[in-house]
């Protein structure tokens, strides 16, 4: 991998050139993937970049240690526009049918929202979110729950 990643490795070297008050560092990711798994506290404050492979490794493994792809939401980032997603598919084996988690997608809008600068309109979603899971009266499926979509959305629009 050290050999192989070059290219990117020597770009990102470059690029931090420009930022001399931004830490870089690097690291190979099996040896990440290790350290995140058994203490994920170092990684709090730092931002990884990484090509979408690895991205897409990181995002699913720290996926799996919160709850699975239900809880992950996303945000790309760019000069000109910025797009919200979940991390998950839009999973068509279970379409129409109720059980899809949708917290991911509520987290991503949470995260448009801060972006936008709507911190009080995220607080309230993110804290309503919380309350609905920690409460589990209304979890899917994925987080060991029996609610449908509609019931644990419900919920969420209850807490708010």
């Amino acid at each position: 991998m050290k050999m192989s990643d070059g290219l990117f490795m020597d770009t990102a070297r470059e690029v931090a050139k420009d930022f001399p008050n931004v830490e870089f560092d690097t690291e190979v990711l099996d040896n990440t993937c290790l350290k995140v798994v058994t203490d994920p506290t170092p990684y709090n404050d730092k931002v990884l970049v990484m090509p979408n492979l690895y991205g897409d490794i990181m995002s699913d493994m720290c996926a799996g240690l919160i709850g699975g792809l239900g809880l992950t939401p996303s945000g790309n980032i760019g000069d000109e526009c910025s797009i919200f997603e979940a991390v998950h598919g839009s999973a068509p084996d279970i379409a129409g049918k109720g059980l899809a988690n949708p917290t991911a997608l509520l987290l991503s809008s949470i995260m448009m929202l801060q972006h936008m600068g709507l911190n009080s309109h995220a607080e309230k979603i993110q804290t309503a979110i919380f309350k609905t899971i920690a409460e589990g009266k209304h979890i899917t499926g994925d987080l060991g729950g029996k609610a449908k979509t509609s019931e644990y959305a419900e919920a969420v629009m209850r807490a708010l």
